[in-house]
């Protein structure tokens, strides 16, 4: 078992060093092929709070800790005591008290953990599970496990991320690793949603159908709507996003024989991508969910090892 976690968080994986990312996809290789198994030394208590609405993240998560053998509180945080006027840290040091081990939290902050890590009285694990425009981890890891199981490396790769870029914490995610692994990142999509800061990872392309033929990935971002303002989301157009920048048919073309399409969901249909490219044959979009469990199962096994709770 690894040690792939600092400070027994999993918070930003661009935290951790290249040794580190590329042992977390071999365990969540080794989960996935059903050769790596573990045994917790005691019962093992988790918490999942989801101040975001999510589907698959929450999920995935819930699926994964099922596997691990972890127990599960059940807390809804729209009736929490959060909805009190309490803080969330001290909602963190309540589960702790009644013995929760790890609490895995989705929050629109960005950056929420900022302070509860420096907090000498929070000692259970926390695990990001998505912060505000910030970082998403663990869609990062599941999104690296899905390339490298496509081209066995990320050295010399051309992968583009495209749409809304300003309000993804995936992009941001993972363009940081992506080039720091080797990849050559191009960003396209709406100038006034490109992030200036993100000229360090990448290259903007103002058209889509320039670097589409040159991609081994392509990886569509959902627009965020529900970040924009009254304004922006008044002159929204969804036609007019998908003749642009959207993947059609036509467009899928363009793309060189081995390419993938990737896409975190959820997707928008005939927005983002043709809906019958979804689930085409260089879809690897629920490829990316199924992986998910697997990347998550690796996080999670990791953090219990740190902390002691698995068998040797």
């Amino acid at each position: 078992m690894i040690q792939a976690v600092s400070d027994h968080h999993f918070l930003n994986i661009n935290d951790l060093t290249d040794v580190q990312i590329n042992d977390l996809i071999e365990l969540a290789e080794r989960f996935k092929a059903g050769t790596a198994q573990v045994r917790l030394v005691r019962p093992v208590y988790a918490a999942n709070l989801f101040f975001e609405n999510s589907t698959r993240t929450h999920s995935s998560f819930q699926m994964a800790e099922k596997k691990l053998g972890i127990d599960l509180i059940g807390i809804n945080p729209a009736d929490s005591s959060v909805k009190k006027g309490e803080s969330l840290g001290d909602t963190l040091k309540t589960l702790q008290a009644i013995g929760v081990d790890i609490a895995v939290i989705r929050h629109s902050q960005t950056g929420w953990y900022d302070q509860l890590t420096s907090d000498p009285n929070i000692n259970l694990s926390l695990v990001n599970a998505g912060d505000g425009s910030g970082q998403h981890p663990s869609q990062t890891l599941l999104d690296l496990m899905t390339i490298h199981d496509e081209f066995g490396q990320f050295t010399g790769l051309n992968i583009g991320i495209i749409g809304d870029l300003a309000h993804s914490r995936v992009a941001r995610s993972d363009a940081e690793i992506l080039q720091r692994l080797g990849v050559n990142v191009f960003f396209a999509g709406p100038r006034e949603w490109y992030p200036a800061d993100f000229d360090q990872f990448g290259t903007y392309c103002d058209s889509i159908d320039d670097i589409l033929p040159h991609l081994d990935v392509v990886m569509l971002l959902r627009v965020q709507l529900e970040r924009l303002n009254q304004n922006a989301v008044a002159a929204f157009t969804p036609n007019e996003y998908y003749r642009t920048y959207g993947l059609s048919e036509e467009r899928a073309q363009l793309m060189k024989q081995g390419a993938i399409i990737m896409h975190p969901a959820p997707v928008n249909r005939g927005v983002e991508i043709a809906s019958s490219l979804v689930e085409a044959p260089k879809s690897r979009i629920f490829t990316q969910m199924r992986n998910g469990v697997f990347a998550r199962m690796a996080i999670l096994a990791t953090l219990l090892n740190q902390r002691g709770l698995l068998e040797e």
